[in-house]
């Protein structure tokens, strides 16, 4: 199943960038935190989609995706990558961030690890893969963590008359033909 970005650095770029809008400093550790929750509430949310092209794997620190531990080790990499995030994979690294990223990294690490998917993994041994469908089965069975619907919440507008709206893609563009359109009462 394809992912929902091209590359795991959009994603751990765009939490990079929203801790430094926010004067926060985001430990490489922490940030290897969010982005597993963030993989693993995807694939809860979206059916077992991927959020990211990425594996996760145990270490005794807690689950790490190793390309991007490697990588942000020394801090932020000079690496020239677009961030394109579609407005559906915004809203919810929105949401993750909104919910987790207030937390410390201590507080993230003991979430994390006591994630059934993680001990498994754990228990096969270090740099074990955790499975990406034990993650989503064990987000949607523990109650150590959130349930989905209080950490992803559908987009909410208000409408012109400030009533609450509920905001989703649409299933297919329409196709406003303007120039055979009728001008005056059908």
């Amino acid at each position: 199943m394809p992912s929902a970005v091209d590359s795991v650095f959009e994603i751990a770029f765009w939490f990079s960038d929203r801790a430094l809008n926010d004067n926060e400093y985001l430990q490489p550790i922490k940030l290897q935190y969010l982005m597993f929750l963030a993989q693993s509430y995807f694939a809860v949310a979206y059916e077992g989609k991927r959020l990211v092209p990425a594996i996760f794997v145990a270490e005794v620190v807690g689950p790490i995706e190793p390309s991007i531990y490697q990588t942000f080790t020394r801090g932020r990499p000079s690496l020239d990558v677009p961030i394109n995030l579609n407005d559906d994979v915004r809203s919810f690294v929105d949401s993750i961030w909104r919910r987790f990223g207030h937390h410390s990294a201590d507080y993230l690490a003991k979430l994390c690890r006591r994630n059934p998917a993680y001990k498994a993994a754990l228990k096969r041994g270090r740099r074990a893969e955790i499975d990406l469908a034990e993650m989503r089965d064990s987000f949607v069975a523990s109650t150590e963590t959130p349930a989905v619907d209080s950490v992803v919440k559908p987009k909410v507008m208000r409408s012109h008359t400030g009533r609450a709206v509920e905001v989703k893609a649409a299933e297919e563009p329409v196709d406003w033909d303007l120039a055979n359109m009728p001008l005056g009462p059908v």
